[in-house]
């Protein structure tokens, strides 16, 4: 489990295709001085990967078939830069939101607006996450959790501040880009004890009502 506040950015070495993966290799030097250990869960522009040969300036992960095709991570190049965020360990501060690791999907950066040092995105929503997606719910977008401020049936808008901007890679992106998007988690549950209740035919107004009936 991870909370959406990076803690690094690190620079891709490489990235070498095998059959049915890729093992991808990152140059990282995380700030409090600690080194990863072998398997250790580390979160790469948000998706979940699985630590091997860390050292305190490196360390690589293998890129399964499904994480290849879900993920954007195969499209790196060297000296691309990447969020880097380690899994939480138990008695760690928590902040940001729950965040597993998983990408739900490949989403576009529609438009930038510049608001003073602050920065107001807006990003295409595909339909089938509408209702997962809810006015100043989370969303992570790259690993990184952010707030709603607005949305819309195919979009949905988020406010960067400066800090975000600066610690993040998301200050370098520009209209046009695409991100990787995982859903907040309580969302998934809510949506899917609503089709539940939808089947057997059991009422579920006072969720539907809460969370927009289903969609966005």
């Amino acid at each position: 489990m991870f909370t959406g506040l990076i803690e690094t950015i690190g620079t891709v070495r490489r990235l070498t295709r095998s059959s049915g993966g890729a093992r991808l290799e990152v140059e990282v030097e995380w700030r409090d001085g600690s080194i990863p250990v072998q398997g250790d869960s580390i979160a790469v522009n948000g998706a979940c990967l699985t630590a091997i040969g860390p050292t305190a300036r490196f360390f690589a992960a293998d890129l399964s078939s499904e994480t290849m095709t879900r993920t954007l991570l195969a499209e790196l190049r060297p000296g691309a830069s990447v969020n880097l965020e380690r899994a939480l360990r138990l008695g760690d501060r928590f902040g940001g939101h729950i965040v597993q690791g998983h990408v739900d999907a490949n989403v576009r950066l529609v438009s930038v607006h510049p608001e003073g040092g602050f920065q107001r995105w807006r990003i295409s929503l595909p339909p089938e996450y509408g209702r997962e997606i809810a006015s100043k719910g989370s969303v992570t977008l790259d690993g990184v959790s952010l707030t709603v401020s607005a949305l819309g049936s195919d979009w949905f808008e988020v406010a960067l501040i400066p800090e975000t901007l600066t610690a993040t890679t998301l200050g370098t992106l520009s209209a046009g880009s695409r991100l990787h998007l995982e859903t907040d988690v309580l969302a998934k549950y809510v949506a899917r004890r609503l089709d539940g209740a939808k089947e057997t035919g059991r009422s579920s107004t006072a969720i539907e009502e809460l969370f927009g009936g289903g969609g966005a």
